[in-house]
């Protein structure tokens, strides 16, 4: 470890750097190939399977295990927060679920239809071991950045990340499209292509742990209590932590109104980002299998090259306008998005579509995330009160996927859903603008 002054160049970009190293998860796993995936395998199933005891639809029965793992990361992390806080060791917690992700990537490779109890444990831990990870990832950014740069090293992080996932995807999209031409074989290209996308599994979690080293190496270990062991009274500490934040937060009116008008937003555009690929190979008139396979993996590349621009982009607007007022005009742009993408049917609307969520996903997650830390009070306790942040943003994905799924399993389409997440845009619009002015959010 090497100890470089707050602000620093090297530290800044040693922290923007672990989002390289972890964005191939959301990016391989939640959204493209993984989804993919796990369609193909219930082509012969009409998406129907029964699991513990009740015939499921696929795509509902992953929003449900999705959801159950948000629930339990937004339950533990608060605790796990304060307890990092205390002791000084949010490294260590960071590197735990990181390698706990990272290693149940590996794990999918044995996702299967006869395995899919082992299959959904592992696709479960990894959804804990990446978002618990971005709880103390997040809570760096206060400790390592001044007020000023927040912004830009935010973006500079999503902008990281969403490139390194695009250069893993295009490797592990044509060990998909061409398994010959990378030595993988099987009795069909089809079950060339599955086996590919297993190894595709393995990759992301081996890229995950290789790249994380370097941020690893330049981040503190946290804050001046490294003396302080982990005992009964500090898991109680945690708890106080927790009451000391909310009481903050109530003498606190313009982070507490931002942090509800965050969970309601936040709530639809990750539900979207994890829906997608669900919705668009069950929707879309693709005209085959291998079509449909090959469009959503386009659809998911260009989402993330535009969401690079739109990133800086989104960064540059609130520097002139405001993180709040631009934050308003990205929202009224996703009601536009979510409405439209309910008449949406064919190959060419789901690309436009994609293009669109692209300019405008990356810079809501940065801007969101940067404003947050601008809002925050003078405290060394910055993990605790990340924890909050996060545990907003679980809540209202565990919320959003239940909606999902439970609106999928009943009506077999989730279009219907997705108009229901634009109300919930509507009226994070409404509250944003209840966000009283200050001089670091507002112009």
């Amino acid at each position: 470890m090497v100890d470089l002054a707050k602000g620093s160049k090297k530290l800044l970009n040693a922290w923007a750097f672990y989002d390289w190293a972890n964005s191939v998860y959301p990016l391989v796993i939640s959204s493209a190939i993984f989804p993919i995936f796990y369609e193909a395998l219930f082509s012969e199933r009409n998406h129907y399977l029964t699991v513990f005891g009740i015939n499921f639809k696929n795509s509902a029965l992953i929003s449900f295990v999705t959801a159950g793992a948000f629930l339990m990361v937004a339950i533990f992390s608060p605790l796990l927060s304060g307890i990092a806080d205390y002791v000084g060791n949010k490294k260590s917690f960071m590197k735990f679920f990181c390698y706990l992700g990272a290693c149940s990537c590996i794990g999918l490779n044995w996702f299967s239809l006869e395995n899919i109890y082992v299959g959904l444990f592992f696709y479960f831990f990894g959804l804990i071991g990446f978002w618990g990870s971005l709880v103390f990832y997040n809570s760096y950014l206060p400790d390592i950045a001044y007020p000023e740069q927040q912004d830009a090293v935010s973006a500079k992080g999503y902008s990281l990340g969403y490139i390194g996932s695009v250069i893993l995807l295009i490797l592990n999209l044509g060990m998909v499209m061409f398994p010959d031409s990378f030595g993988i074989m099987g009795g069909s290209k089809g079950e060339a292509a599955m086996k590919a996308m297993k190894y595709s599994f393995v990759m992301v979690g081996i890229w995950w742990i290789l790249f994380s080293q370097y941020t690893y190496y330049f981040l503190p270990k946290g804050n001046k209590n490294a003396d302080r062991k982990v005992t009964k009274a500090v898991v109680f500490n945690g708890f106080n932590e927790l009451k000391k934040v909310w009481k903050l937060l109530e003498a606190n009116i313009s982070l507490k109104r931002y942090l509800i008008s965050f969970f309601v937003y936040s709530m639809a555009v990750q539900t979207v980002m994890l829906i997608a690929t669900y919705f668009g190979s069950q929707e879309i008139a693709w005209e085959s299998p291998s079509q449909s396979q090959k469009g959503l993996i386009t659809c998911i590349l260009l989402i993330q090259i535009i969401a690079v621009v739109g990133a800086v982009l989104t960064s540059k607007a609130s520097a002139k306008f405001g993180n709040i007022p631009t934050l308003i005009v990205i929202n009224c742009f996703w009601v536009v998005l979510c409405s439209a993408a309910y008449f949406i049917r064919t190959p060419n609307e789901f690309y436009i579509m994609a293009a669109l969520v692209g300019l405008v996903m990356g810079g809501i997650q940065a801007l969101s995330r940067s404003t947050y830390s601008k809002l925050l009070p003078e405290t060394e306790d910055t993990a605790s009160f990340f924890s909050f942040y996060d545990v907003t943003e679980k809540i209202g994905i565990v919320i959003g996927m239940c909606v999902y799924g439970i609106i999928d399993q009943i009506t077999g389409s989730p279009r219907l859903a997705i108009v229901f997440l634009a109300v919930f845009f509507i009226i994070g619009v409404l509250l944003l603008n209840r966000v009283p002015k200050s001089d670091a959010v507002s112009k």
